[in-house]
């Protein structure tokens, strides 16, 4: 029986194991672990090309145990203060805790990354990955921690000899200890690669089943196929969010048929409507079968199912969603079948589909906004030419240009989606509006030049509204009041805040006006509720400068 990995006393077992048969047909485990071992000590500069596919990250929805501590940026941190590795070796590192993840949860081990110190006094470990498919055997965070030369016995000899260093039982293909893997440098003019790193091994103590078997053997393939360079394969997307091991594995054999299927897998096929057996069917049939997806069948999806192609796919009809990512085995006889990862995603694309409904619902809400307040202006603006009275047709035909002001914003607001609008459609939108209404209010024959200039973006709809109604009560003004001539909207984000400058050569402001009614409303928006700021003042050249400035999310997110 196993026991929890510790690094072993001398004389600890190190076994060789025999070959036995197995029902899948492969050598034995520990036979070829010992030969990855080997394999992947020698030909880490083959795994230079897979850094491109990055890492493999968490696939959210439900609470994870594995937690990969180890990251490019820490790695490369560490590597540069601690150690004397170049940075081709770097790389050569980088490319392994990109995938390293699935070979955790195959494996039911705790991997950790220790790096020798520049100075050949000890250890630094670099980077730790801990399985989601057991519980963790290192509890502590070991990244960035020391471990003096001779503390770890299994460590140095494993740098000194450049051998692997295993801890099992005859005839078995568990570790009961800490295992150690030499990892070298890409090979030079010679062929020869220095170690530049000791992969440590921590084997879960759990009891032995079926699942476990399959975990073990196919993690043993999948660093067969690291040592080569064949994993990850190509069509290997880490950006996406995969399934996990513990979400559900099937094991294909070489011609798509299922070997063996966990419970959470065969569950998932039993919520889309499967009845029969899944073990011993032809999966992409299977697939085909139960998909109501329209259109003719999709020819990568059924490579990919078929464990053909490395790749994700999904299957979907009225009962329940479920997501797909295949990773074809090969190793060196050829092909070995494949594994496929499989995620009940129902309740997310349930999530998805009331998402977008709530959103085209919000839309709607704006429109219809929209609508209203235009009515309400339309109708104050036509009452403001019926009264005779030169202060309550002023007034009238102000309130009437400030609520289209605010229906200004509900439009751009009805057609974009999404929580954030573009704040430079919403300025063009209002200075449109105010180029429009300048005749009634302009002195003279000559209408104001009123422009935009520079950039801020999108923004949350939240911070959208009190700035834009600010930018419109102060042009407005500008036109009205100052008289002026041209009139400059620049608005801009800097540090993390949108800002505004509205700038015109009129006779500048006076203090009754920085203190009216529509500037008041305003402000109390911007200062109270978007903790923002606004400031008016007269420039020295003649005119006013305004300046709005708003953090980028809304007030409450602060």
């Amino acid at each position: 029986m196993s026991r929890r990995g510790q690094p072993a006393a001398s004389g600890a077992c190190r076994s060789s194991s025999t070959t036995t048969g197995r029902a899948s047909g492969c050598s034995h485990p520990g036979r070829r672990a010992r030969r990855w071992l080997r394999r992947l000590s020698a030909s880490c500069s083959a795994r230079v090309s897979l850094r491109r596919h990055g890492r493999l990250p968490g696939a959210g929805g439900r609470p994870q145990r594995r937690r990969n501590l180890a990251s490019v940026g820490s790695l490369d941190r560490l590597a540069q203060e601690r150690t004397d590795l170049s940075p081709e070796e770097i790389e050569c590192l980088q490319s392994l805790i990109g995938a390293w993840g699935l070979v955790a949860d195959l494996a039911l081990s705790d991997l950790v990354l220790w790096l020798p110190t520049w100075n050949a006094g000890g250890w630094v470990a670099a980077g730790l990955v801990r399985p989601a498919t057991a519980p963790t055997s290192v509890p502590e965070d070991l990244v960035g921690s020391f471990n003096p030369r001779g503390r770890a016995p299994d460590l140095d000899l494993a740098l000194t000899t450049g051998r692997a260093v295993h801890h099992r039982e005859a005839g078995s293909h568990m570790p009961t200890a800490v295992e150690t893997l030499p990892l070298r440098a890409p090979a030079d003019a010679l062929g020869h690669g220095r170690v530049i790193a000791v992969l440590a091994r921590h084997l879960v103590t759990r009891s032995g089943g079926r699942l476990e078997e399959v975990y073990l053997e196919t993690a043993d393939l999948l660093l067969d196929m690291a040592a080569s360079g064949a994993f990850p394969l190509p069509g290997f997307d880490a950006s996406a969010a995969p399934p996990r091991v513990g979400d559900g594995l099937i094991r294909l054999s070489p011609g798509g048929v299922v070997d063996f299927a966990s419970p959470n897998a065969i569950s998932a096929f039993r919520r889309l409507g499967l009845a029969p057996a899944l073990e011993g069917s032809e999966l992409s049939r299977v697939a085909t079968r139960l998909s109501h997806r329209p259109g003719p069948a999709d020819e990568r999806v059924a490579l990919v199912v078929g464990g053909r192609a490395s790749g994700d796919a999904e299957i979907e009809n009225a009962s329940a969603s479920v997501s797909l990512r295949a990773v074809p085995l090969v190793d060196a006889s050829g092909p070995r079948g494949a594994i496929v990862l499989v995620r009940d995603i129902t309740d997310l694309k349930r999530g998805e589909r009331a998402l977008l409904s709530k959103e085209a619902s919000l839309r709607e809400v704006h429109h219809r906004v929209k609508n209203n307040l235009q009515t309400v202006g339309a109708l104050l603006r036509l009452q403001s030419r019926r009264v005779t009275a030169e202060e309550a047709r002023e007034a009238l035909a102000e309130a009437g240009r400030r609520v289209s002001a605010i229906a200004a914003v509900h439009e751009i607001l009805a057609r974009e989606p999404g929580d954030s609008v573009d704040f430079d459609d919403v300025i063009d939108s209002l200075l449109s509006l105010a180029r429009e209404l300048s005749p009634a209010y302009a002195s003279g024959t000559t209408l104001p030049h009123i422009e935009r200039s520079g950039h801020a973006g999108t923004v949350s709809t939240d911070a959208a509204g009190p700035p834009a109604m600010a930018v419109s009560e102060i042009v407005h003004n500008a036109v009205e009041h100052a008289h002026a001539a041209h009139i400059s909207v620049r608005p801009a984000r800097w540090n993390d805040r949108i800002v505004v400058h509205v700038i015109d050569d009129g006779v500048g402001i006076e203090d009754d006006q920085a203190e009216g009614l529509g500037l008041q409303i305003v402000r109390m928006l911007i200062e109270e509720d978007l903790r923002g700021s606004l400031t008016l003042g007269r420039r020295e050249s003649g005119g006013t400068s305004a300046e709005i400035s708003v953090p980028e999310a809304s007030g409450e997110d602060h």
